[in-house]
């Protein structure tokens, strides 16, 4: 995982290039797969602000247009969703202020898409199972080729309350209901995911990367 921001100074960010390109020479010397995950941010700006999601799309689209440079050695990106989904117009829980039409949001999707060669899939970054769905949808509809997902919190944190509240039985009870129901929803969206291999295809037994 990588804090990481085209904004910051170049001499922040040649560091976290250098150990970047160190780690994907080790997992490519140790024949192991390098997923980066790349967390965006903007220095003295709360992240759920109107002014971050301004720039939101800009830092992902960046990030992935770095990150896809064949120097790094990356097999997978992970990234969150190129706009503060909350600040998207028909928003599930929306924010204060609107900050993208439906419209615009499902270009920002396209747009950072558009940036990276390499299989990407989005993070949830800690937002509601419904929200999330919010923003797979808009993806689709974009035309975005996400390869998938890796959400943690859109799935289980709800469950925390209830455990702390109710206890165990309680919480196998909410994992074998809700908990369940959260993971299918979202595995329903994600029939317009393309596959990592449709985009960087394996290599067959015997041959070497070039």
């Amino acid at each position: 995982m990588l804090y990481y921001s085209a904004l910051s100074e170049p001499a922040i960010n040649d560091i976290k290039y250098a150990f970047v390109e160190r780690i994907g020479a080790e997992c490519a010397a140790s024949d192991v797969p390098f997923f980066l995950e790349l967390v965006s941010y903007v220095d003295g700006l709360d992240g759920k602000s109107s002014e971050f999601a301004r720039k939101k799309p800009e830092l992902v689209s960046k990030g992935m247009a770095e990150f896809t440079k064949p120097q790094y050695r990356i097999d997978i990106l992970k990234v969150g969703m190129p706009v503060n989904l909350a600040a998207v117009e028909g928003a599930p829980s929306p924010a204060s202020e609107i900050v993208y039409s439906r419209k615009e949001a499902q270009q920002h999707f396209l747009n950072a898409a558009q940036q990276s060669t390499l299989p990407f899939i989005y993070l949830s970054e800690g937002v509601s199972n419904e929200t999330f769905q919010f923003g797979l949808e808009l993806a689709a509809e974009s035309g975005a080729k996400f390869s998938g997902v890796l959400c943690g919190r859109a799935t289980w944190k709800d469950g925390v309350a209830v455990y702390v509240e109710k206890g165990q039985a309680a919480l196998d009870e909410w994992l074998n209901t809700v908990g369940t129901q959260n993971i299918e929803n979202v595995n329903a969206r994600l029939q317009a995911a393309t596959p990592w291999h449709a985009i960087h295809p394996a290599l067959k037994s015997g041959a070497q990367a070039k």
